[in-house]
């Protein structure tokens, strides 16, 4: 912890606003040039303002007949003879409904039809009066040509053998640019192919329209209005539905500047993106879309529901059906379609604006301005009030576009870039704040350095702080190997160690690093180190995280002084090696393996320094040590030590050195060497502080076989956060 001249009040809130504003710039140009659209958190949103106001079932314009549980356990299984479904493609259209959408594809012949199913049949007799029967393909054809049917295809990847048949699609650009309409076509939902039914069903249909939907993340958003099949330009299923009830012959695509703009059937318009999609605006689903096909097929239906303007015919047997996630719940396919015919008739689509990223961008500059001026010059109790006031402000704004307006502003990506603006102005402003402290800590520390008559007072404080550490050979226990060493960068120093048993089978250490160094560090350790040991015996079987959250409240009670203190603190279980951990804002420890000698870090469990955040409630994690496994911790006098040049020693230089040490007091010795190799010469700008320890169970129990011994070696450490008790 290097000592630094303090700066002034006024230098600090201007370099942590330069850099806010800096970031908060290159966020909103991020989301300027809708950079959101690459993310999950804008569509997480949007969903999340439908769920929580779906929209009203007002006006129910179709009818699903569910081939059902119900049709089925009636029926037969499915899939059924294609006469039964021409059965009721026949009474749905006897009840008057303008346009029949089959949700259903079929690409091969009916294998239930008598011809298939008794073609190998030898019987004379049998073949002459199979002869006389109609396929069940002809018979279903005939009913969809008698009826306004639609009939369904689904976009493919790979060829098929079906012809491409669709409505014919006339592409009308607002300025009569040729140009424009052709890269607007191309711009559109495509497939290479298209997977339709029976050329003799799909001849005898009115209509065809293509179902597939866009499936981002597993959740079906939008859907397709016209799509571009290998060239040819393709309605959508509910748009084909409305073409046929409305009689129309074609349907025309408005594009604009190369977009495309709207669907328009006769004098209907629907409003469509670049690709071609809407997004429906979804509702719950509800009963009353839905009548049994078998229902139907009895004649025990109700008129009024088959008598709306559009009925579809689905599967949506649970084992069946074609069930998709919307926004707002899970329903079968052909419910969707429901939904976007609804859509269609009542004029819900959702919108999002053409400048929505601009005015995205605009509110993040906003908020982020009232943080800029608030963190550096307010209280962070004030500063955090303006920044969740910020936040429900942007929510609200988005929310209340979409419940009066149905329009569709992202609250979710602004929020998020706000939050890191925050944070880092938070995080300047307290790093500002550590390092002017330190500084002042240091100056004054180096002017009671200046008086002579403070030079003897100095080394009895050494000599007293030594004698505070506790020393190797207090712990009388073959199974661990322990050694420690603190040098201070002055007289005495702001390091501490500590290490003493809790029980026969359980070892407890810590090292920590107070806030700056020399005599007011050197108090503070001491006070530091006996309220957390007192601490730790008043509770030597509660939770790790628990006593670290109690003792970062008992050291906080008892600093005037604003100080804190980085603190790594662990519970060795010496029969098991299995070691309980947590780290507060200190170095993360290395472990060397005794396996392969390999060294990692123990990186999990933990949280702030001690006196940085009040009532902070800290998490330990566990490992398990395996024998002859090798645990160091040190200060930053280690890892922050510099040569005459101003090099940092670093951490990438502990692990090669201990890699080479097998035992606890000789990797303490070699790093120690190590770092004074590499400053040669120039001043201990910080306390160094080492402390490691070896678990070597072996050396207690020398009766266990040897097979037992390699398998423990062969075990790695494996850290894992743990909210139980250790012991």
């Amino acid at each position: 912890m290097t000592p630094a001249a303090p700066a002034t009040p006024a230098l600090r809130t201007s370099r942590v606003r330069a850099a806010g504003t800096a970031l908060l710039i290159v966020l909103a140009i991020a989301i300027a040039v809708d950079g959101g659209r690459f993310t999950p958190l804008r569509e997480a949103w949007f969903d999340t303002l439908q769920r929580f106001s779906p929209r009203p079932v007002d006006e129910l314009p179709a009818t699903i007949v569910a081939i059902d549980d119900r049709s089925l356990a009636a029926l037969g299984r499915w899939p059924w003879p294609r006469s039964r479904l021409a059965e009721l493609v026949a009474k749905v259209s006897a009840y008057g409904a303008r346009a029949i959408g089959v949700d259903i594809v079929m690409p091969e012949a009916d294998a239930l039809s008598p011809e298939r199913v008794l073609r190998d049949v030898t019987d004379d007799a049998l073949r002459a009066r199979l002869a006389s029967v109609r396929p069940y393909d002809d018979v279903l054809a005939d009913a969809l040509h008698e009826a306004p049917t639609v009939l369904a295809m689904v976009g493919t990847f790979e060829p098929t053998t079906q012809p491409l048949r669709a409505a014919p699609v006339l592409a009308s650009d607002a300025r009569n640019d040729a140009a424009s309409a052709s890269l607007a076509k191309s711009r559109l939902l495509t497939y290479p192919a298209a997977l339709s039914s029976l050329a003799r069903l799909t001849n005898a249909a009115h209509g065809w329209g293509l179902v597939s939907a866009e499936d981002v993340q597993g959740v079906v958003r939008r859907v397709p209005l016209v799509a571009n099949i290998n060239g040819t330009l393709v309605p959508g299923f509910g748009v084909e539905l409305w073409r046929v009830a409305a009689g129309q012959r074609s349907i025309r695509l408005a594009t604009s500047n190369g977009e495309a703009t709207s669907v328009r059937v006769g004098g209907d318009a629907f409003p469509a993106d670049a690709e071609g999609m809407a997004r429906p605006w979804f509702s719950l689903s509800t009963p009353g879309r839905f009548v049994s096909a078998i229902e139907v097929l009895n004649g025990t239906v109700d008129p009024h529901m088959l008598q709306r303007t559009f009925v579809l015919i689905g599967v949506t047997g649970l084992a069946l059906g074609d069930y998709v996630w919307t926004p707002v719940a899970k329903m079968p396919g052909v419910e969707g379609h429901a939904q976007l015919l609804e859509n269609m008739h009542l004029a819900t689509f959702l919108r999002r604006p053409a400048h929505a990223s601009l005015i995205e961008a605009l509110a993040l500059l906003v908020a982020g301005a009232a943080v800029i001026v608030a963190v550096p010059a307010w209280r962070v109790a004030v500063a955090a009030l303006v920044a969740l006031c910020a936040v429900a402000a942007v929510s609200a704004l988005s929310w209340l576009a979409f419940d009066t307006q149905r329009l569709l502003f992202d609250a979710a990506t602004p929020i998020v870039a706000f939050a890191a603006t925050f944070a880092m102005l938070l995080g300047l402003q307290v790093a500002a704040t550590t390092r002017h402290r330190k500084a002042l800590q240091s100056v004054l520390q180096r002017e009671r350095e200046a008086a002579a008559r403070m030079a003897g007072e100095l080394a009895a404080a050494q000599r007293i702080q030594r004698d505070s550490l506790p020393r190797a050979d207090m712990v009388k226990d073959a199974r661990v190997e322990i050694a420690a060493s603190m040098e201070p960068a002055l007289e005495v120093g702001g390091d501490l160690y500590d290490f003493y048993r809790l029980d026969a089978d359980r070892l407890f250490f810590m090292v920590g690093d107070v806030a700056g160094k020399g005599l007011s560090a050197s108090i503070f350790m001491a006070v530091s180190k006996a309220l957390c040991k007192s601490t730790m015996l008043r509770a030597a079987n509660a939770d790790l995280g628990a006593w670290l959250t109690q003792a970062n409240g008992e050291v906080a009670r008892d600093n005037p002084g604003a100080l804190f203190v980085t603190l790594f603190a662990g519970v060795l279980d010496l029969g098991r090696g299995e070691l309980a951990y947590c780290n507060a804002g200190h170095e993360h420890p290395w472990c060397r393996h005794a396996a392969d000698g390999s060294v990692a870090r123990l990186a999990e469990g933990g949280g702030p320094p001690l006196c940085v955040v009040d009532d902070f409630e800290y998490r330990f994690a566990r490992v398990s040590l395996a024998p002859g496994d090798l645990l160091c911790a040190v200060s930053d006098g280690v890892t922050e030590a510099v040569d005459v040049a101003g090099t940092l020693y670093g951490t990438a230089r502990v692990a090669p050195v201990l890699a080479r040490a097998t035992r606890a007091a000789a990797a303490v010795q070699a790093l120690r060497e190590d770092v004074k190799r590499f400053t040669r010469g120039a001043d201990q700008s910080d306390d160094l502080t080492v402390l490691a320890l070896r678990w070597q169970p072996e050396a207690h129990t020398r009766n266990a076989t040897e097979s037992d011994g390699r398998a423990a070696s062969r075990s790695a450490v494996r850290p894992s956060l743990d909210g139980g008790a250790f012991g």
